[in-house]
Parts: C-alpha cells; sequence; structure tokens
C-alpha cells in the first residue's frame, strides 16, 4: 500500500511540474536592508543567538557526536534519507560565501545560494513569515561562529523525488510568505505568541499532519502527528485530546522544564527542543506561546488518544502496589513491569525518585497504540534539566519484541485504562529504525 501511495505522489507531482515549471522559476534575489530598529554589533550577534535558538536550529543541523551546526543529521523518509545542511560561516561547506540576500531567499523561499531548491524537511514554510531583521539577525549569529569545513553526505533519495525541481511546484501548492494577519482585538502577548508557533519555533512542521504530497493540512492544525516512529501530540484546545485543560502556568512550567505535575514528560524529540530551545526562552516568550496555543481551535482526537488523568486502577494502587487481583499474577507485562519499572514509576502514577517518573496524565500512556512508549522503553530517554540530567534506562537490549509490546500493553491498561494495541511486529520496526 505504501509503494502504491508513494508511485501515486510521484505521478501528481510530476503532473504539477509539467503544468507549472516553466512559469515558476526559482525565486529571484532581492535586495535586502536591515529596518533602523535592528541592533547592531555584539547586540545583534546576540540576538540572532535567542532567535537561533528559539529556532532549535542547532537540533536538526547537528548530527550525533557532531559539531554543532555542522549538518549531517539524518532525516529517514519514505521517499529517502535527507542530510541537513553544514550552516557555519566555512565558505566550502557551510554558509559562509553566502551573501545577506542568499540567506533570505532561502528562509523565505527555500532557494540555496546556487539556485537549487531545498527540501521542506528545512521549514521555510514556517520561515517564510519570519520578519526580515530576526532573519538577519539569525545571519549575523551564524556568521559569529566558528566554521566547520565538513561537508555533509548527499541526500539518498528515490526517483523521481531527487529531482530538485519538483519542489518548484510543491512551493505552488503549499509555500506562503504572507505575514502572520494581525489580530486586532488580541493583545501584544497574544500577536507574540502567534509569531513564535507559528513562524520561529515551526511547531505545526511537527504537530500537523501531512498530506499524500508532504504538505501540512490546514483542517487538523496541530491535531498531532507522527514523524520518524515519534509522535507529536494533539496540542489544540481541545481539553482531553490537546491541551485544552492546561492552565497557561502549567503550558508555560511544561515547556521551561519538560514536565508539569498530572500532564507529563517531554520525551524524544519534543524533550530534545525543551532542552535545546525552549528551556531558554524568557518567561514572557513562554508565556506567550501558552496564551497563543489556549486559543487554537480544537480539533478531536485520532485513534482514541483521549487522557484519562484518574484511572481506576491508579485510584486503587498504592505508590508501592497495585489493586489486589485486577491483573493476574502471571500476566508477562504485569511482571516485566513489578520487576523493571516499578521501583521508579510506583503504581499509582506519581512517580518515587523523582516527578519526572509520574506517569499519570501523560499522553505517552493514553495513545492506544504506544508510539512513544515503545520507543522509550526501547532506546530510553534522557534531558538536561536546571535540576541536572533526568531520563530513563534503555531496555531494548535487555527484553525482547514480545516483552516489550506485553510490558507496553500493560502500562497502557494500567495507566491509561486504555486498550493497548503494541504488537511484537511493531517492536521490532521501532527497534529497527532506531538503530
Amino acid at each position: 500500500m505504501k509503494r502504491f501511495w508513494l508511485a501515486a505522489l510521484a505521478v501528481v507531482l510530476v503532473l504539477l511540474v509539467a503544468a507549472g515549471l516553466f512559469f515558476f522559476l526559482p525565486a529571484s534575489l532581492s535586495p535586502v536592508e536591515a529596518s533602523a530598529f535592528q541592533p547592531t554589533g555584539a547586540a545583534l550577534v546576540e540576538r540572532g543567538r535567542y532567535l537561533a535558538t528559539a529556532g532549535d536550529c542547532v537540533a536538526c543541523h547537528t548530527a550525533p557526536g557532531g559539531r554543532p551546526f555542522a549538518g549531517g543529521l539524518a532525516f529517514k523518509l519514505p521517499i529517502g534519507t535527507i542530510y541537513s545542511s553544514n550552516i557555519t560561516p566555512d565558505r566550502q561547506a557551510g554558509i559562509g560565501g553566502w551573501s545577506d540576500a542568499e540567506f533570505v531567499r532561502a528562509m523565505r523561499h527555500g532557494v540555496r545560494s546556487d539556485g537549487k531548491d531545498l527540501y521542506p524537511a528545512f521549514p521555510y514554510t514556517a520561515y517564510a513569515k519570519l520578519s526580515t531583521d530576526d532573519i538577519l539577525a539569525i545571519r549575523a549569529y551564524l556568521g559569529s561562529l566558528a566554521p566547520v569545513a565538513r561537508p555533509v553526505a548527499p541526500n539518498a533519495l528515490t526517483f523521481p523525488f531527487n529531482q530538485r525541481y519538483l519542489m518548484r511546484a510543491w512551493k505552488l501548492l503549499f509555500l506562503s510568505d504572507t505575514p502572520i494577519a494581525p489580530a486586532q482585538k488580541q493583545s501584544a502577548l497574544w500577536k507574540r505568541g502567534a509569531y513564535l508557533v507559528e513562524a520561529l519555533a515551526h511547531c505545526g512542521e511537527c504537530h500537523t499532519p501531512r498530506n499524500l504530497m508532504y504538505g501540512l493540512k490546514d483542517g487538523q492544525k496541530f491535531a498531532g502527528a507522527t514523524t520518524q516512529g515519534w509522535k507529536a501530540y494533539n496540542i489544540t484546545s481541545d481539553p482531553r485530546a490537546g491541551i485544552g485543560n492546561w492552565s497557561a502556568e502549567e503550558i508555560a512550567t511544561y515547556l521551561r522544564t519538560g514536565h508539569a505535575e498530572g500532564r507529563g514528560v517531554a520525551n524524544g524529540p519534543m524533550g530534545e527542543a525543551v532542552e535545546l530551545s525552549l528551556s531558554h526562552l524568557t518567561p514572557a516568550d513562554l508565556q506567550a506561546i501558552a496564551l497563543y496555543l489556549k486559543s487554537v481551535p480544537a480539533r478531536p482526537a485520532q485513534n482514541g488518544e483521549l487522557v484519562e488523568t484518574n484511572p481506576a486502577a491508579l485510584t486503587a494502587s498504592t505508590a508501592y502496589a497495585p489493586p489486589a487481583g485486577a491483573t493476574p499474577r502471571g500476566d508477562l507485562g504485569m511482571r516485566i513491569f513489578e520487576g523493571s519499572c516499578a521501583s521508579c514509576h510506583g503504581w499509582n502514577g506519581q512517580g518515587l525518585q523523582s516527578g519526572y517518573a509520574a506517569l499519570r496524565g501523560m499522553k505517552t500512556v493514553n495513545d492506544p497504540q504506544g508510539t512513544n512508549l515503545v520507543q522509550i522503553v526501547l532506546h530510553g530517554s534522557h534531558m538536561a534539566t536546571a535540576q541536572g540530567q533526568v531520563g530513563m534506562p534503555a531496555f531494548g537490549a535487555a527484553y525482547g519484541d514480545t516483552e516489550i509490546a506485553a510490558v507496553s500493553n500493560y502500562v497502557l491498561r494500567h495507566f491509561g485504562a486504555k486498550r493497548g494495541t503494541v504488537t511484537p511486529a511493531q517492536v521490532g520496526e521501532a527497534r529497527r529504525s532506531g538503530e
């Protein structure tokens, strides 16, 4: 079935190119100039550092074990693998030879300095809405970094997706550099939040599902999506599927620390975003993001992902024991949880060693598919916080696919009152994708 849809997508793209290639050429270079309000010197570089941090540039442009911003991180997609670019100021391997106008064009129109189109793994559809001042500030900061002369491996995409000019047709459908529409009745804080969420922090790139052509589904904005084996959850104002019943302070706390009591812990790519980006934002910007997210129209749950904050099994449990007779003692999942998990997580969802070990209210244990739960059990989770490193060890080497499927389904049942659908085959696929 996947091959059928990929083939259909290829045909559609080719037809679009045939119709649009001749009149949709790469965006031309236009002169760029900062406004009179733009700082200069060290102040400009510092502003760019903050903006680049808010945009989480380092996360995508740093390979495991590699130099920051030197690129090479692999994005494994159904059409092949894309490697992130080196954006240090090295003149050959990086962007040191780019002009300001070329940098602005790349951010707004997805076009490299040589005129070739960039793939939307780089979120220029969001960055297109950034102000020129902010783009030039980011450029100034990147230019202040130490050059890294490390070429990035070429992309490994299947035909016809390895033809960059296909992106010209894609942009006809999905790229708009129209600024965020002003909301006259909203406060300055709300407008700042809209700018951060929609443009700089590009939250929709992960939290909005995509169509067959990899464009964002605007009708399901922030309703949740799965990318590279991890699920970015619904962050709309729906009270159970999303974050509608979170307070603005809880949202801000979660973004700052990766944890909010009774709401859960950030893991995987979200944990990385908290560690490298969101935890470094000012309290005012975090409050702005929270305020804006609270106003996002509600979208319903997908696949039964309704958060149950007080399931019966937790009410009947103590920190050190589950309710008597709730699950047969011979249940494989329960035995594994008892032997390897209960000493940290406890049975009542509160966590024993740390608040970060609490499972009550977590979206991860309320997703019947167990997407992120399987990833965490297999590969572990680690995050640097103001209180030091927090995390969970990986159990992929200790347990087989059948055992991890069993403990995952038990956790979903006990902590989320969900009938888990995790299978050994799903665990095996997640195991292989993480290797």
